[in-house]
């Protein structure tokens, strides 16, 4: 879709700096896009919650001393 915007210049060569892209079109995608992906990721951690029963730090030093789980050098 083509679309007709102004965005003030400095936040633009900021845009193209951090993206290292080569035009202002592929440093104004890259930014929707990553802006879209951490919102998604937003709305994932707040459906699924934390892991507050998942490990305790008592249960994983039991496994880092279990043999098994030691790496064999």
């Amino acid at each position: 879709m083509k679309t007709t915007i102004d965005i003030p210049n400095k936040d633009l060569e900021e845009v193209i700096k951090y993206t290292k892209a080569k035009t202002k079109r592929d440093a104004v995608l890259q930014a929707i896009r990553d802006f879209n992906k951490r919102k998604r990721l937003s709305e994932l951690a707040e459906i699924l919650g934390t892991f507050k029963e998942f490990m305790t730090q008592d249960d994983l030093e039991k496994m880092r001393e279990d043999r098994k789980w030691k790496k064999i050098k």
